[in-house]
């Protein structure tokens, strides 16, 4: 909702508005030593495992995004009680081998990271918005971070410019000290992942009430709801017998 924000506040207001936002985001990402891209508009670009090499570079990135949304919790209460605009993000992750260095013109060049790898995570950010999620991450991403984080499977989507579909997690939280994570948020994982199998398999009234379980036990689950329509979808219009 950004534009429909920009378009509310004078050019100060939206100055200091952006400021307020990108100031405690960039520190999180300095904090889990990332490298900052650049800001595109309200946007944040950026990477790691360059220029100095981290093996748990997709560790560090997931641990950052999830520090994020939950300083974006606390920028929302102060926002709301000073009447000010309230923040949502979307956060794309994805891993994998890119192209990095100084890149642009002959004159002027910035350090900056080019390939598909870098496409797909800026797609994965877009995604969000199909979903009502906040954090969504690519198979590779999931796998090399699962030692601190959890998530759940939630689609394979075929995105822009690809052919082949993607397996994508929403990523939920951090492990606890067990390697587990909270007995809660596995029942609801658990709860969600049977009611993806049972979609897959087209039982869609197993799947339904799967999905409505979900829902209970979150209290609001947007993604359940998703699935949902898409099983009222499919109920008067199956899918093909090539479904994919």
């Amino acid at each position: 909702g950004f534009t429909t924000m920009s378009e509310k506040l004078t050019p100060e207001g939206l100055t200091a508005f952006l400021n307020e936002y990108l100031t405690p985001m960039t520190e999180i990402l300095l904090a889990r030593e990332g490298t900052l891209d650049k800001y595109m508009g309200d946007a944040i670009m950026a990477f790691w495992g360059a220029p100095i090499v981290q093996k748990d570079h997709a560790v560090r990135a997931a641990l950052a995004a999830l520090d994020m949304l939950a300083k974006l919790d606390e920028m929302k209460k102060r926002l709301a009680a000073e009447g000010k605009p309230v923040l949502d993000i979307g956060i794309g992750l994805n891993s994998g081998l890119m192209r990095v260095g100084f890149m642009g013109s002959a004159r002027m060049r910035s350090y900056t990271v080019l390939g598909d790898n870098v496409n797909l995570g800026s797609r994965l950010e877009g995604t969000n918005k199909n979903y009502g999620t906040h954090l969504i991450v690519s198979e590779t991403t999931y796998q090399a971070a699962r030692s601190a984080v959890f998530g759940r499977w939630l689609d394979a989507v075929r995105v822009k410019g690809k052919r082949e579909p993607v397996n994508i997690y929403e990523l939920m939280g951090r492990l606890e000290p067990g390697g587990m994570p909270p007995a809660h948020m596995k029942k609801v994982i658990d709860v969600f992942e049977a009611g993806m199998g049972h979609y897959r398999a087209r039982q869609w009234d197993q799947a339904e009430a799967s999905f409505q379980a979900t829902i209970k036990l979150r209290g609001a689950d947007p993604p359940s709801l998703i699935y949902l329509e898409r099983i009222a979808h499919f109920r008067q219009e199956p899918p093909p017998h090539d479904w994919d």
